[in-house]
C-alpha cells in the first residue's frame, strides 16, 4: 500500500489542485490561498478538521459541476501531474506488481483529485475519501463514510479487505508513506516504509529501525 501525496508523487495533489483552481479563475487567488495554506499547516500539525476541509476543497467542483471537472481535471493532469511522475515512483509500484502483490494507493485526498492520478500510476485499487452524492449523482460537499485519514485508514484498509474475504491476519502487508499523520496505518502494517519521510517521521522510523526509503527530494 501506498500514500500518495509526498510519496508517489513529489507534491501534494490536494494543495496542487487547490493552486489550479486558482489558476483558472474558479477561486479567488487571495482569500482562497489563504485559507488553503491555514489548512495545509493544519495537515502538516496533524490539527486538520477533514471535515471543514473537504467542504471547502470541492466547493468550487460543487458548484461547477460534472462536466466542468472532467474538463478542468484533464487539465490539471497534463499541467500539474504528468510533468511530475516520477520513473522510480512508478518502477516502485511496478516492482510490487510484478512480484504478485495486491497494490493500492491509500490517501487523505478525495477521489474526484486522485482517482486519475491512480490510473496514470497503474494501480486500479484506490482507497480515498469518498465524497456523497446527492439525487442527481454530484457531490454535496461532504464526506461519505470515514475518511481516509489518521486512524480513518485504518479502518478504511480493514473494510476493503473485508470486501475481498481478508483480515489483517491472512495478509502480509507493507506501508509506504511520507507522513505523521499516517503513523497508525504505518503501525499497523508488518513492514513499514518511512518514504520521502517528514522530519518527524525521519526521526521516528530510525529510533524504530524502520526502513527509510527516499525516491526524490521533499518539495
Amino acid at each position: 500500500m501506498f500514500d500518495l501525496d509526498h510519496t508517489l508523487l513529489p507534491i501534494d495533489s490536494d494543495y496542487s489542485w487547490g493552486k489550479f483552481t486558482q489558476q483558472i479563475g474558479w477561486t479567488d487567488p487571495v482569500d482562497f490561498k489563504r485559507r488553503n495554506d491555514e489548512f495545509y499547516a493544519h495537515y502538516v500539525a496533524g490539527t486538520l478538521d477533514v471535515h471543514d476541509y473537504v467542504r471547502f476543497a470541492v466547493e468550487a467542483l460543487r458548484l461547477r459541476g460534472a462536466g466542468a471537472y472532467e474538463e478542468a481535471h484533464a487539465r490539471f493532469m497534463r499541467e500539474w501531474i504528468t510533468p511530475v511522475l516520477m520513473p522510480q515512483a512508478i518502477d516502485l509500484v511496478r516492482s510490487h506488481q510484478q512480484q504478485g502483490d495486491q497494490v493500492a494507493i491509500v490517501t487523505a485526498t478525495n477521489e474526484l483529485v486522485t482517482r486519475p492520478i491512480a490510473a496514470a500510476l497503474g494501480v486500479p485499487d484506490l482507497i480515498a475519501v469518498e465524497l456523497e452524492r446527492d439525487a442527481s449523482g454530484w457531490i454535496t460537499g461532504e464526506i461519505a463514510g470515514v475518511p481516509s485519514m489518521r486512524e480513518g485508514k485504518v479502518v478504511r484498509v480493514t473494510d476493503w479487505l473485508a470486501a475481498r474475504g481478508l483480515d489483517w491476519l491472512d495478509v502480509e502487508t507493507t506501508f509506504y508513506s511520507d507522513s505523521m499523520n499516517d503513523l497508525p496505518l504505518l503501525e499497523r502494517v508488518e513492514h513499514p516504509v518511512a518514504t520521502n519521510p517528514d522530519p518527524r517521521l525521519r526521526t521516528l522510523a530510525l529510533e524504530r529501525g524502520w526502513r527509510i526509503l527516499d525516491l526524490f527530494p521533499r518539495q
